[in-house]
């Protein structure tokens, strides 16, 4: 006899890949954990979160930010990785040289690759990232990446090197590569003409293009970008490829990117479901 519908048996649910964030709060909505979770939630993992920082901030700016204590950042650290673990991880802004060097721990200790997105300053021009803490981000944070995704604001600050055109990005790689991380994703999206990002692991050397959008909306494109690089990286693209499709995401985000408030909205994570 042929069992009905409501006998046959159930499959196991099985959870998505697991993807943790680990990075300040907008509350806006466009950048930080907000974006990353929205991306995360759109390339099909599981997104989880630490707050490092909380920040009062808008389309104009940031108005004010506030670093969570060490023993808070640490707990949720705790319980996130001691319980459910992770297939990737990706950091963002940390604020203060403290809290650095406990993600940096957290992050040596872990076999899951990193995607650590050097935030020193908000899209407004805004500092998000205290001076002390640029020798911590140099020194522990990125020789623990898998990734690390400069803008030429943040290679600058790390580095002293200055990129004004597409041809500076292989030096800029290169001083990067040098403080550790096994790839360097310079993003050279200010520079003129289309936007060329160059990733290198200290041999290979690969650069990817995209179509430049007339577009102003561009809130959280870096969020995005290393958000999704750790989402494709969990659900197992090798490093070029996990780029590639980042790629193309954010650039899709940002065609779609829409007007809020008074000033620079956000990019679309949702953009390829909108009808």
């Amino acid at each position: 006899m042929t069992p009905t519908p409501s006998a046959l048996p159930v499959p196991p649910v099985q959870a998505p890949p697991l993807v943790l964030t680990i990075a300040g709060s907008d509350s806006g909505g466009g950048a930080g954990i907000q974006a990353d979770l929205k991306t995360m939630l759109a390339l099909g993992v599981h997104g989880m979160s630490v707050v490092a920082a909380v920040t009062a901030q808008n389309s104009l700016g940031v108005q004010g930010y506030w670093e969570l204590p060490p023993e808070a950042v640490r707990a949720q650290l705790d319980s996130v990785l001691s319980d459910i673990g992770v297939h990737a991880i990706k950091t963002g802004m940390l604020a203060s040289s403290g809290l650095v060097e406990i993600v940096a721990e957290a992050l040596a200790a872990s076999d899951a690759p990193a995607v650590v997105d050097p935030v020193g300053v908000s899209k407004h021009g805004d500092s998000l990232l205290a001076p002390d803490a640029v020798h911590a981000v140099r020194s522990a944070l990125i020789p623990a990446a898998t990734v690390v995704t400069p803008n030429l604001y943040e290679v600058e600050q790390l580095t002293g090197v200055k990129v004004v055109d597409e041809s500076g990005l292989r030096e800029a790689a290169e001083a990067v590569k040098a403080l550790g991380p096994r790839w360097v994703l310079i993003k050279g999206g200010h520079l003129p003409g289309e936007p060329a990002d160059l990733l290198f692991d200290g041999e290979r050397e690969h650069r990817f293009t995209a179509p430049r959008h007339d577009n102003r909306h561009t809130h959280g494109t870096g969020c995005t970008l290393a958000s999704a690089i750790a989402s494709r990286l969990a659900l197992g693209d090798d490093v070029p490829a996990a780029v590639a499709a980042a790629k193309e995401y954010v650039t899709g985000a940002i065609a779609a990117g829409f007007p809020l408030g008074a000033g620079i909205g956000p990019v679309d994570h949702a953009w390829h479901w909108r009808p």
